[in-house]
């Protein structure tokens, strides 16, 4: 559910329905018109015009729930809206609470699952309208999304729905990643493959392909949408003089050279000396890539292809890079330890998966 939820109410009744949210949704603000005020702790009571108002909101929350016509609604928000990526949630409930609307960003918003939240909340019906719900299909859009697995084209997600919905062919390739991305049985028109290159046959209008290598074939990235699973760990070893671009030109050199997708990094991992470099910090938040830290005595206990007595003497340890994404991905290594010199080491293991039909 979204983090920041904005309820908005310009009528008694939409401040005893947003009060009714608020107790099974606490973290939600509620705005409501100060003509109505009353000794309700909790409010911020508004005296500004709602279009104003909306605007203000429109830009800090991640979902808004509005407590009028779905009409007065749209007329409020049409100069405001940019894309779906990056649009908030909107929500629409009628003065009776007799109907909870699923308005705008209903997927990547999370306004179809907010909804249906609301709407047991206020015994009400959720009126959802996106075709991959009301058909009961794969929402390609959230695909993977539970899991945090990034679309890398996403331009290809809008006609790549419309054959999912119209229940033309379409195949999905996977070779890494969670697999229980779909917990039913597949819709019809929906098969797995077992080799890529079985989604360039005309058989198949579309595919979805779930991996970390990089596609380059320029049919298969025309007719599919490419996810990225979080399923590859890169570890580091460095000097404090390592600085942000040492880091990103080593990793980007290693993953190009081994075709491996940059957004599937689920995080990086090196060695705890209580401090790190600045850099490295600065990368990390620079692309939102977490960081694991493994102290010396833990890391010197794993088995590596490439050991050195010279990490040994100074770090305590014979290996960090190789050690560390070990240690953290809980798989293979599958880049062994690179070198950069005179300050970085990268390597990359890739975390093992079950294998469990879908």
């Amino acid at each position: 559910m979204s983090s920041k939820v904005a309820i908005v109410c310009i009528t008694k009744n939409g401040i005893n329905i947003s009060k009714r949210i608020k107790e099974k949704i606490p973290s939600a603000s509620i705005y409501a018109l100060s003509k109505h005020k009353d000794s309700s702790d909790g409010i911020i009571w508004f005296e500004k015009n709602t279009k104003i108002m909306i605007e203000e909101i429109f830009k800090e929350y991640d979902s808004i729930i509005c407590i009028f016509s779905l009409g007065a609604v749209i007329r409020l928000i049409s100069n405001l809206l940019v894309d779906k990526k990056t649009d908030p949630a909107v929500i629409v409930i009628d003065d009776k609470a007799n109907f909870v609307i699923s308005a705008l960003s209903g997927h990547l918003g999370g306004a179809n699952s907010l909804s249906k939240h609301i709407a047991d909340i206020l015994n009400s019906t959720a009126v959802i309208t996106t075709a991959a719900d009301v058909n009961e299909t794969i929402a390609v859009d959230l695909l993977g999304n539970d899991f945090k697995w990034r679309i890398e084209n996403f331009e290809n997600v809008t006609k790549v729905s419309a054959h999912m919905v119209n229940e033309e062919k379409i195949g999905v390739y996977q070779d890494t990643g969670e697999t229980k991305w779909w917990n039913k049985e597949l819709p019809k028109n929906v098969t797995i493959v077992e080799d890529i290159d079985e989604l360039k046959s005309d058989n198949f209008r579309a595919g979805l392909i779930i991996s970390d290598r990089i596609i380059t074939d320029p049919l298969l990235i025309g007719k599919s949408v490419i996810y990225r699973p979080k399923s590859l760990v890169v570890g580091l070893g460095f000097h404090w003089d390592t600085t942000q671009k040492d880091i990103e030109d080593g990793i980007m050199k290693v993953l190009k050279e081994n075709g491996l997708s940059f957004l599937s990094i689920r995080n990086l991992s090196t060695i705890d000396r209580g401090k790190s470099p600045a850099s490295l910090g600065s990368f990390s938040d620079k692309h939102g890539i977490p960081l694991e830290f493994f102290e010396k005595e833990k890391l010197n206990k794993i088995m590596v292809p490439n050991p050195s007595d010279v990490v040994k003497k100074y770090e305590g340890t014979s290996s960090v890079s190789e050690a560390s994404s070990i240690l953290s991905s809980g798989g293979e290594l599958i880049i062994t330890k690179q070198k950069f010199p005179p300050n970085l080491t990268v390597a990359v293991c890739r975390i093992n998966y079950p294998k469990a039909g879908i």
